[in-house]
């Protein structure tokens, strides 16, 4: 198992490279931890800040430092304001992917990743986006299955879609 930061270290570079292979020049933000976007995409007049996520587990946590009496609806909605409408999330998988394949890559607006986790668990709510996870007998939304909106799933034609 390799650790977080290698993890985030790996996604961010198999983002910037997506991005260069549809036509994007790619800048990457100087300094570790740097607020809201790790990459800048252009492509012409066109900008992006790009939020990378990565994860070897199947989720990415978005919201739980923002969640307060199981109110997941609220945690969203804060996660949701502390993002400009110029940012995009890309979403990069490495769970059950050889080394010698490209990780599943997803891109979003904050405003798609937080409808999404406020319907998440049957309409409950989660602090969590999975990529697919179904909910067992033990849990509010048993017998439901959350997946990620194929359309999510990056594609030239999705990145030009989200870049207008």
């Amino acid at each position: 198992m390799i650790t977080s930061w290698q993890v985030a270290t790996a996604a961010e570079a198999f983002a910037a490279a997506q991005f260069a292979r549809c036509g994007w020049d790619v800048s990457v933000q100087y300094g570790a931890n740097q607020p809201e976007y790790d990459l800048v995409a252009v492509n012409g007049e066109r900008i992006l800040k790009v939020s990378v996520k990565g994860s070897q587990d199947g989720g990415w946590g978005l919201t739980q430092s923002y969640i307060a009496n199981a109110d997941y609806h609220g945690a969203a909605d804060k996660w949701l304001g502390k993002h400009s409408k110029k940012t995009v999330f890309c979403l990069v998988q490495f769970r059950g992917v050889a080394v010698d394949a490209l990780p599943r890559m997803y891109l979003a607006t904050p405003t798609e990743i937080a409808e999404w986790l406020k319907a998440a668990a049957a309409g409950r709510g989660d602090t969590i986006l999975y990529e697919e996870h179904i909910w067992t007998n033990r849990a509010k939304a048993a017998g439901t299955t959350d997946r990620i909106p194929g359309a999510w799933k990056f594609t030239e034609a999705r990145l030009n879609e989200i870049a207008g």
